[in-house]
């Protein structure tokens, strides 16, 4: 690590995003479509979602082949070749496998050859906190160039008998390029934070060494998504708002001095419960929740290179990143564009 020339302490860069992009898959699962497999409404999926459609990846799409359609895209963004790239992180809760890392079998398909890869579970705050390992990677000056990725198929561990989950998630995958870029502030700061004492407010009980797969397990419909909604609305409000602020007062901003704002796009009634409570205006919100509905990990990603590519952000806007998910987790960052 590089020491400051006069106190000989550890000099840090700052680091920035320099490249975004997405995948989502062809398929559109429309509320209309999901009327004919449940018994559900798209009223009532409207009503207390927000969502009207959500993309399906294709069954021969693995959640690496989404990662790696949407991280060509940021390197593409970001004028860079897969050989550039350090290190490669991707946050997900729906691997291809259990082993090995999707982040390696990326890495294989980017022919990114010189990277170290690992994955990272912190369900749908999982981009968040890939970001803030990613930062400090470059903020030590271990490598110049990261690459993180938040992607899910989301698809492959929902229920599609439960109606009270089955019509919240979709498929997808975001990516950005972490690099310093001198002239920029970048990344300002990330706020973490869990509750295990939670856990089972939204989980998936079966395939891991707890309840390994079996006849009974596959019966019981123990390796599908399970939700408690109610509470987990609660939970995820209180936690967003707190994350939110902790990172502004960090970094000695108002809400007013946000340029965007991009929530885990959870379902439209938590979003706007978190603007109202931040004091935010329906423009500063970046929503695409009814479009694509619940990516977990790839959520906030999608939305970020989204808003950049309708120049809802443009270059030295603030902008504000706050997400919530199992375990419980919880985060939030600042970056200036």
């Amino acid at each position: 690590m590089m020491k400051h020339p006069r106190t000989g302490r550890p000099h840090l860069r700052t680091v920035s995003i320099t490249g975004v992009g997405s995948y989502l898959p062809a398929r559109v699962l429309t509320n209309q479509d999901l009327e004919k497999m449940v018994s559900t409404t798209s009223e009532w999926i409207m009503t207390r979602t927000g969502i009207e459609q959500r993309r399906i990846a294709a069954p021969d799409e693995a959640t690496s082949d989404l990662a790696f359609l949407a991280a060509k895209r940021a390197l593409h963004d970001a004028r860079i070749t897969p050989d550039q790239v350090e290190l490669i992180i991707v946050a997900t809760i729906t691997p291809d496998m259990l082993f090995p890392s999707t982040a390696c079998l990326v890495q294989q398909k980017l022919g990114a050859h010189r990277a170290a890869a690992f994955d990272i579970e912190a369900a749908c705050s999982g981009f968040i906190y890939a970001l803030d390992i990613a930062a400090h990677f470059v903020q030590s000056h271990t490598y110049d160039t990261v690459l993180v990725i938040g992607a899910e198929k989301m698809s492959s561990v929902i229920d599609w008998k439960d109606r009270n989950t089955c019509v919240l998630f979709g498929d997808g995958a975001g990516a950005a390029v972490l690099q310093n870029r001198p002239t920029a502030h970048g990344l300002l700061t990330t706020c973490l934070g869990a509750d295990g004492t939670k856990a089972t407010l939204l989980d998936m009980p079966g395939g891991g060494s707890a309840c390994p797969a079996s006849v009974e397990s596959v019966e019981k419909r123990m390796h599908f998504l399970r939700m408690d909604g109610k509470e987990t609305f609660k939970n995820a409000v209180n936690a967003m708002v707190s994350a939110a602020t902790e990172a502004l007062d960090r970094c000695g901003l108002s809400i007013s001095q946000i340029r965007c704002v991009i929530p885990h796009q959870a379902n439209q009634r938590i979003i706007s419960a978190v603007g109202e409570r931040l004091g935010a205006t329906e423009e500063q919100v970046f929503v695409n929740v009814a479009k694509y509905g619940n990516t977990s990990a790839a959520s906030v990603a999608i939305a970020l290179d989204e808003a950049v590519r309708t120049e809802r952000i443009r270059r030295g806007d603030l902008v504000l990143m706050v997400v919530f998910g199992a375990g419980l987790t919880w985060g939030a960052a600042i970056i200036e564009w």
